[in-house]
């Protein structure tokens, strides 16, 4: 049996290194149809992982709960079963406050003020992920909460027994606050719901208004622009760790051009979005100013609630925004009743 020359060797263990590493794949599990910009925009996202690794790392990306349902894929990532996926961050309030942050009405309700929460919130987070073997790569937020519902509503009194669809506990905390009846309804499910009439109202952008066909069940869409919340992509850390150095660069690099894409996607397809629901009949209009002033009382209230249950580390996240110069304050503490002498 003869020998193989030594460069010879060398070059089949490189062949075969290069082999195994071409065989790298990732399963991205999301919960939105293909459709939709952050779904889109993650494809993009793993299309340039792809291209610079040179097809060394593979990312396979599952829309539409295909995988995994919603409030299964954060515990999928940190258990192993996906590599990576995109969670609504607001969704695990309970498991943490920190969380949720960016689910309270009206304490960031543009994109500048959004972005500037989220500087705030990305350190305190990323160490709590980092506790349960998980990477933050990136973070897209949706486009500001609006109001759907099947009847006119002009301030929120009109909002009491009425079926409402929460998809979050900041969301169930307002159906609470506001006395009406909540549903928990994720976003896969948002149009069976809807024909079933097991809701009748709830808070979404204007983005899913258009990927649920909302307009097929509900007329009425009030843009409160009550807070933007945030999509996340998480990624294994194990399955980080494992990839060459020059793997990481390509997955952080692509992570980070997403970010500022998604960001900017959000943006254009609000308006594009809202403009689509005029389009298929649904009455788009501003909220009254009763129903501002009443919804902005209840941020207040869910904000004073969200910092006694976040403690030192949720002071610390607000704490730092409204230091920030983009801060412009939309809530405030209501007035105290004059006392009668």
């Amino acid at each position: 049996m003869h020998l193989l020359p030594r460069a010879a060797l060398a070059l089949l263990a490189s062949s075969l290194s290069l082999g195994l590493a071409a065989q790298t794949k990732w399963d991205l599990a999301t919960a939105y149809p293909p459709t939709n910009f952050h779904t889109e925009n993650i494809s993009q996202f793993a299309a340039d992982v792809e291209k610079a690794t040179a097809g060394q790392l593979k990312i396979q990306v599952h829309p539409n709960a295909s995988l995994f349902k919603a409030p299964e894929i954060k515990r999928a990532v940190q258990g192993g079963q996906a590599q990576a996926g995109e969670v609504l961050l607001a969704n695990y309030e309970n498991e943490s406050p920190l969380f949720g942050v960016d689910g309270v009405p009206f304490l960031a309700t543009s994109y500048k003020n959004a972005r500037s929460l989220y500087e705030a919130q990305k350190p305190v987070l990323g160490r709590y992920l980092d506790k349960q073997g998980m990477l933050l790569l990136f973070s897209v937020p949706w486009p500001a909460q609006g109001l759907f519902s099947k009847k006119p509503v002009d301030a929120m009194a009109d909002m009491r027994r009425i079926k409402w669809r929460a998809y979050s506990p900041a969301t169930a905390r307002m159906g609470e606050l506001m006395g009406a009846q909540a549903v928990t309804v994720q976003a896969a499910e948002l149009s069976q719901a809807m024909a079933t009439g097991v809701v009748e109202a709830f808070m979404t952008s204007s983005t899913t208004g258009v990927d649920s066909r909302i307009y097929e069940h509900i007329q009425n869409f009030y843009d409160v622009q009550a807070w933007l919340p945030k999509n996340a992509v998480l990624v294994n850390a194990r399955a980080f760790q494992a990839l060459d150095k020059g793997q990481q660069e390509a997955v952080l690099k692509a992570a980070a051009a997403a970010e500022e894409r998604g960001w900017r996607l959000s943006q254009e397809k609000n308006e594009a979005a809202k403009q689509a629901l005029t389009g298929k009949g649904m009455k788009v209009a501003q909220p009254s100013g009763k129903l501002v002033s009443d919804m902005k009382q209840l941020g207040w209230t869910m904000l004073e609630d969200w910092r006694k249950k976040a403690g030192a580390e949720g002071e610390s996240i607000v704490s730092a925004y409204l230091k920030t110069p983009a801060f412009a304050p939309v809530i405030a503490a209501p007035a105290a009743k004059e006392t009668r002498k």
